[in-house]
């Protein structure tokens, strides 16, 4: 799986750091690793799985300890911790810098920042940021649309009525996130997030019609800019001498990048009102997930005992 970067400018101006020194321009400096580290251990001198690919955040508590100590001790201190070349180090609540850190900092070519935010508040958020930028992706052909809440991602064979499935649901009053092309991302071990390319962003197919703004033909309210992907929809041309699950009670999964998914196959023919079916199962998928299985309610009211068995289709790197 490639390996995905964040230059240290995006992150800068997402926060508005200032910058105390910066040897080169920032947005020639990468970041690739999306956690971070608070260098109390390694101020105290313990540099055992120290991991010098991690932002440096600095904050109250590190200068306080390091105020105990003489300008030959700071000295010191920082020329071993500037010295494992960390890509920045940021200092919070624009706590000024000792003079033998920003000469250290000139020495190893170490970019230092300010933040105005409380050390706690602005790692949670930087964490949260890097998770996004830097996590593991894939780029899927498909439709990825807000229903009722749901993100669902809608899959199949070109021409099978995927974009046209997608404009009825927009014209339903939900939302359209990417059509054609999803760029999928795994931001935790559960959690994927899908949005659209930058340069395709509201756009969609139609054929007969040609391409269409989504934003601008419906407005605002009609596009989102990324969403969660809580089911996947497949779409496949109706086979007579398939036999398509009627009851609903066994549970199917779709593994995207080692995510489980919940995993829809929908059979396409003519007079099927896609546009509904879809609205229902998000809707039913809400509903199992809150703990209701209407299938299983039926089969419990009839007395019969049948535990759904889960599959899981993998699909996407892990």
């Amino acid at each position: 799986m490639a390996e995905f970067s964040v230059t240290l400018d995006v992150i800068m101006k997402e926060y508005e750091l200032e910058a105390l020194y910066c040897p080169v321009d920032p947005s020639e400096i990468f970041i690739y690793n999306n956690d971070i580290n608070r260098p109390g251990l390694q101020i105290a001198g313990f540099y055992e799985y120290f991991d010098n690919t991690r932002i440096q955040i600095v904050g109250k508590a590190e200068i306080a300890y390091l105020e105990h100590f003489s300008q030959e001790e700071k000295t010191q201190i920082f020329d071993k911790l500037f010295s494992t070349k960390p890509p920045a180090v940021i200092l919070a609540r624009e706590i000024p810098p000792f003079p033998e850190l920003l000469e250290m900092a000139h020495k190893y070519d170490v970019p230092v920042l300010s933040s105005r935010e409380s050390t706690s508040a602005f790692m949670s958020k930087l964490i949260a940021f890097l998770n996004i930028k830097l996590a593991p992706r894939i780029t899927r052909h498909g439709v990825l649309i807000e229903v009722y809440g749901e993100g669902m991602l809608i899959l199949g064979e070109s021409g099978v009525g995927k974009s046209e499935t997608a404009i009825e649901l927009v014209k339903r009053g939900h939302r359209l996130v990417a059509d054609d092309a999803v760029e999928i991302r795994k931001t935790s071990n559960i959690t994927l997030v899908g949005s659209s390319p930058d340069n395709i962003r509201h756009f969609l197919e139609l054929r007969g019609i040609g391409i269409i703004n989504a934003r601008q033909l419906f407005g605002m309210g009609a596009v989102k800019l990324s969403e969660k992907i809580n089911m996947v929809v497949e779409l496949e041309q109706w086979n007579p001498e398939k036999i398509y699950d009627r009851m609903g009670v066994d549970n199917h999964y779709m593994s995207i990048l080692g995510v489980k998914v919940p995993h829809l196959t929908i059979p396409v023919k003519p007079g099927r009102n896609l546009a509904v079916i879809l609205e229902v199962a998000a809707m039913n998928n809400r509903q199992k997930k809150m703990g209701y299985n209407a299938a299983q309610d039926l089969l419990d009211q009839l007395g019969l005992n049948m535990e759904g068995a889960n599959t899981v289709t993998d699909w996407g790197e892990k």
